[in-house]
């Protein structure tokens, strides 16, 4: 059933080649039983029946498109890498979630794109990026993620691995909760899990607890004011508590970040190409036979180019 909402919410040739993979890969070991009928009229004993026949080449077939597929994924997943690299001067956020949380319709109100969304499971199956403008002096990329579910087959994970690697790049995730699904806990565990596959667990994180709108009972949000801390509840559709949302982000921004000087010799080239790869660089200043560098880098990517400096 999930594979069939897929394949109906895909449109892109991203989304549409990571549908067809996890269509094929579940389809593969399930092929004897769609010719059995073949191989028990016209098998004999010592022979093989045109049914296993039949198998053999539509698994051959089959295995052939998959590697296909899978090489056109290496080629997106490539692509990605080097769209990355090309981002490294900008705060990368990402909105991730359960899915229908309302991860769509909060991103077209911070970034006033119109990516579709709607009351429906998997509405997006492709990730979107925008820049936005807070009050920081920032650069800021916002990512839209698919939704999560629980017990997602793990040949669906792997082909979607491409398009859940901006949540794996980013600085920054906006965890996405429909605080007004009676399971709204359970969603957020398996999320939480999810990311943990993707090795996301330990990045920056904002819970943020959508549709408060549709919330009658009102201790329920007093319940995850105390429970989840520094959390935001917020309704996306109708715009409300967005401002402290933007306050928190900028707030987790401004905490994440930390501005180094450091003075390296001239010929340490292999250094300063790692500081460039890792950090943005806000000036350069040559005096004689050494290089100062100032940059800015999250916490994660100085302690890395505080180990580099240790093995000098």
């Amino acid at each position: 059933m999930i594979l069939d909402i897929f394949a109906l919410r895909a449109k892109t040739k991203e989304a549409k080649t990571q549908v067809e993979l996890a269509q094929l890969e579940y389809m593969l070991p399930r092929l004897t039983r769609a010719w059995t009928h073949l191989s028990k009229q016209y098998g004999g004993i010592g022979t093989k029946g045109p049914g296993e026949t039949q198998i053999e080449t539509d698994r051959r077939m089959i295995r052939t498109r998959i590697s296909h597929l899978k090489e056109k994924l290496k080629e997106i997943e490539s692509q990605r890498q080097t769209q990355s690299k090309g981002r490294k001067d900008f705060v990368r956020i990402s909105i991730a979630g359960y899915t229908n949380a309302g991860k769509s319709t909060l991103f077209n109100l911070l970034t006033k794109a119109d990516v579709f969304a709607e009351d429906k499971l998997f509405a997006t199956l492709d990730s979107t990026t925008r820049t936005v403008n807070f009050d920081t002096r920032e650069k800021i990329l916002i990512s839209d993620t698919v939704g999560f579910i629980r017990k997602l087959p793990t040949h669906l994970v792997a082909s979607f691995k491409s398009t859940l690697n901006e949540v794996r790049d980013s600085d920054i995730i906006i965890h996405m909760i429909d605080l007004s699904h009676p399971y709204y806990e359970d969603h957020l565990r398996v999320v939480d899990e999810t990311l943990k596959e993707f090795d996301s667990a330990h990045k920056k994180e904002i819970k943020v607890f959508n549709k408060v709108d549709s919330v009658d009972d009102k201790s329920i949000i007093e319940y995850v004011r105390n429970h989840y801390p520094g959390c935001v509840v917020i309704s996306a559709q109708k715009g409300i508590n967005i401002s402290a949302l933007i306050k928190s982000i900028e707030n987790v921004i401004k905490d994440s970040f930390v501005e180094q000087e450091l003075t390296l010799g001239i010929e340490q080239t292999k250094l300063a190409s790692q500081i460039h790869d890792l950090a943005e660089v806000t000036s350069v200043k040559y005096e004689h036979d050494t290089v100062l560098f100032k940059f800015k880098a999250n916490k994660e990517n100085s302690e890395k180019i505080k180990k580099l400096i240790s093995k000098l």
